[in-house]
């Protein structure tokens, strides 16, 4: 069996121990509470408006899950601390903002292209190379951590932020090397809509850090309305000063919520992934376990894969409940397979700029290929991951996902790798 610890340094692994030792006694290090993460959020931001107040009841989901369920060690929960009160500071700026100036709420938000599918289904490299193209607005890993004060042109690829984001992002490389073999990042790489909608409280984006089972399950069956309104007023800021002609945006977590994406977002172009549920499982279940393994020294691989496995099969009944309802016009989404895409990965993006009307020019297309020459899928190494890892049967989940094969005409895949 893999195991899933972080590589931490003498400092934190006797940080975990001390920790670990106060919470046997009953004492917890690092809080987690509620009144005092906001507290600490309204005197940095120097605001205490966080608009409407249906997130306090996400956040004491969260909040309760961490708690109960999460198995945190000590730096684990400083890790949770400081990124909800990074980003309800983030709220409480936002609010302040758009309230100083509401035609920043008064643009619109035209035609944005939204990828959609379970993670390891080729949703990443397509949106980078969507980033690629001048005429595509992609929000960035920085702009996202720390969207105020609002990006601007003029220093868009010069902004301090970027710097502090990928130093950030080398400590978690530092402690998990093995997650950028799988997922690699970056200040200036494009950013999914769950770090948007985290400033809701309700993104999947915890439960990809944390162990949340609760919370997990209530995301997904979640009245999505107010996170996807903070989503487009989060958009609305990003595009004041650095505006863009299109929005291109992705995120797994859409395909619970397609019909209440569509009702923000009517004209919204919806390109979904596809690739053979077991490979996602084995694949996904390997990405989580890593990354958990930064926050508890309890991760059990196995139990990550059960609980995906009953998600996706939920994402893809709801996914497929819409498009029999006729909520997706034909013209307004392309169905794309992972084999079609490793085969041919500019070759598929300008598949779906054709069935969108749009035009890929040479220099985008260019762009593109030069990327993608600079960043192999093993630049950093090849994670390997199996089955076996996950202790579930094949036939079991070929048999539980054949309703979604067979409706997209999914093709199978080896599972050794």
């Amino acid at each position: 069996m893999k195991t899933y610890q972080a590589q931490f340094p003498l400092a934190l692994r006797a940080l975990n121990r001390l920790g670990a030792l106060a919470s046997g006694m009953g004492v917890e290090l690092i809080g987690l509470d509620r009144d005092t993460l906001l507290k600490r959020a309204t005197t940095a931001a120097g605001s205490s408006d966080f608009g409407t107040e249906e997130f306090i009841a996400n956040l004491d989901r969260l909040l309760a899950s961490l708690s109960s369920e999460g198995k945190l060690t000590t730096f684990g929960r400083l890790i949770a601390r400081t990124d909800l009160q990074r980003t309800l500071q983030n709220r409480l700026q936002i609010t302040a903002l758009c309230a100083e100036h509401p035609e920043i709420e008064a643009a619109p938000v035209i035609q944005p292209i939204f990828v959609v599918g379970p993670p390891r289904t080729g949703t990443t490299i397509f949106h980078d190379l969507l980033a690629l193209d001048p005429a595509n607005r992609v929000p960035m890993a920085w702009e996202t951590a720390y969207p105020m004060p609002p990006p601007e042109t003029a220093t868009y690829n010069s902004d301090p932020r970027i710097a502090r984001v990928d130093a950030d992002l080398a400590r978690v490389d530092q402690f998990i090397p093995e997650f950028k073999k799988m997922h690699p990042m970056g200040a200036q790489r494009a950013q999914e809509c769950v770090s948007i909608t985290s400033h809701e409280f309700a993104s999947m984006i915890f439960n990809t850090q944390f162990r949340v089972p609760s919370y997990e399950d209530w995301v997904m069956e979640a009245d999505m309305s107010a996170a996807l309104r903070q989503h487009r007023r989060f958009l609305q800021v990003l595009q004041w000063k650095a505006p863009g002609q299109r929005w291109a945006l992705k995120s797994p977590q859409h395909i619970w919520h397609m019909d209440q994406l569509l009702k923000e977002y009517p004209d919204a172009r919806i390109v979904q992934t596809h690739r053979d549920p077991a490979r996602i499982l084995v694949s996904i279940s390997s990405l989580v376990a890593t990354l958990r393994g930064l926050a508890s020294d309890a991760v059990d691989v196995a139990e990550i894969a059960r609980g995906y496995s009953a998600g996706l099969e939920l994402g893809y009944r709801k996914m497929i409940e819409v498009r029999e309802q006729g909520l997706l016009q034909d013209a307004q989404v392309i169905d794309l397979h992972f084999r079609d895409f490793v085969s041919d990965q500019v070759g598929t993006v300008r598949r779906a700029y054709q069935h969108f009307g749009l035009q890929l020019d040479a220099v985008a297309e260019q762009r593109m290929r030069q990327f993608l020459d600079d960043n192999p899928a093993d630049k950093h190494g090849k994670h390997s991951y199996n089955l076996e890892d996950i202790g579930m049967n094949e036939n079991d989940i070929r048999q539980q996902f054949a309703f979604y094969t067979d409706y997209f005409k999914v093709a199978q895949e080896p599972l050794k790798q």
